[in-house]
């Protein structure tokens, strides 16, 4: 296991800013610890709640800038929906998101390969219009992004250990 290390100092900091500043610490933390990028090879290394967390991290960046067609085109989509990460989050206590991600497992299943093709910009900006049934899936991401993030910090400061060892 690769070992990641929060000092007590930045986490007193990182709670005074709040969950998402306690959130990011771990993040921050977790990729330092494997070199920046998260690959099959260092996945290994890591706890599964340590993936669990950078997998929460990734949907959230990436639904939140663009929604799940995006997260699904910028090749996000094996990762999410082909491992358990579903399963993970609904363990975390995160039942809304659970059967959030297994909706739009659905829709990855359907539409998943057209969507994750190479394509212009254009293209790719056409796809919001042509795949629009997951629309109500990212305005309900959205709209519980702050209760979803809440959860993850909370499930994180009640789990501490499997994300880092505090020095």
């Amino acid at each position: 296991m690769i070992q990641v290390e929060v000092s007590d100092n930045v986490l007193r900091r990182a709670v005074g800013e709040g969950m998402d500043g306690f959130v990011q610490v771990f993040v921050d933390r977790i990729y330092e610890a494997i070199g920046g990028q998260l690959t099959e090879e260092n996945m290994q290394e890591l706890t599964p709640d340590q993936i669990t967390l950078l997998a929460y991290i990734i949907l959230r960046d990436e639904v939140m800038d663009g929604g799940f067609v995006q997260l699904i085109h910028n090749g996000y989509g094996e990762f999410i929906f082909k491992n358990p990460f579903a399963k993970a989050v609904k363990a975390w206590g995160m039942k809304d998101l659970c059967r959030m991600v297994y909706d739009v497992h659905t829709l990855y299943a359907k539409h998943g390969n057209e969507i994750a093709r190479d394509c212009s910009d254009e293209e790719f900006m056409a796809l919001f219009e042509q795949y629009p049934e997951f629309d109500k899936y990212d305005d309900e991401f959205v709209e519980n992004e702050e209760r979803f993030t809440g959860e993850v910090a909370a499930y994180i400061d009640s789990n501490i250990a499997n994300f880092a060892t505090i020095v």
